[in-house]
């Protein structure tokens, strides 16, 4: 899972979604802060939440995108 600084937006979906995985940094943009904080379901809501798609989630063994 990583966030694409250049489609962020800073709108903070993801972080009132999901506030233990992400966090905005000083510029305003949200950034993966601890990528096991919260359940698979809510780190989905919070991407799909995302106005601008710049949460992308990949499988961990494989390195396949999921989302978007």
């Amino acid at each position: 899972m990583r966030v694409n600084p250049d489609l962020c937006v800073g709108t903070g979906s993801c972080e009132a979604i999901a506030r233990r995985v992400f966090s905005l940094g000083p510029r305003g943009k949200a950034h993966v802060r601890n990528p096991d904080g919260d359940t698979p379901e809510k780190i989905w809501a919070a991407a799909r939440a995302c106005p601008t798609h710049a949460i992308i989630l990949e499988d961990e063994t494989t390195g396949e995108r999921l989302y978007p």
